[in-house]
């Protein structure tokens, strides 16, 4: 199983939620300060923001291979416009780094989320 936390559409209650249907939710998590979220319209994209002293609220899932595969597709990771990277989450998810996925467009003219993508 690999770990992988998400901040967005894909919480539960979230519209890409069924995504993860059959994994196992680990509990809330959260990034280190360091990372931001900004709106992208209907989902966030999270970033690394150097300035940022908050990080990012989220959920943190224990997915299998088929999973990430399929997850890796809806963040389009091959049309690059998200990358999936390890990262070190707060404790108590402090463990073993997980993979999450950050945006890599420009970002101007979009507005600033802070930590948290409200469902």
């Amino acid at each position: 199983m690999i770990r992988v936390f998400v901040y967005g559409t894909l919480k539960r209650g979230g519209g890409n939620h069924s995504y993860l249907a059959g994994q196992q939710f680990l509990g809330p998590a959260r990034t280190p300060p360091g990372f931001t979220l900004y709106s992208l319209g209907d989902y966030p994209g999270m970033v690394r923001a150097p300035d940022d002293t908050a990080g990012v609220t989220g959920e943190l899932w224990a997915v299998d291979i088929g999973c990430l595969r399929r997850l890796d597709k809806l963040e389009g990771v091959t049309e690059k416009l998200y990358e999936r990277v390890a990262i070190r989450l707060e404790p108590p998810c402090a463990d073993d780094p997980a993979e999450t996925y950050l945006y890599l467009h420009d970002l101007t003219g979009r507005p600033v989320l802070g930590p948290e993508f409200r469902i």
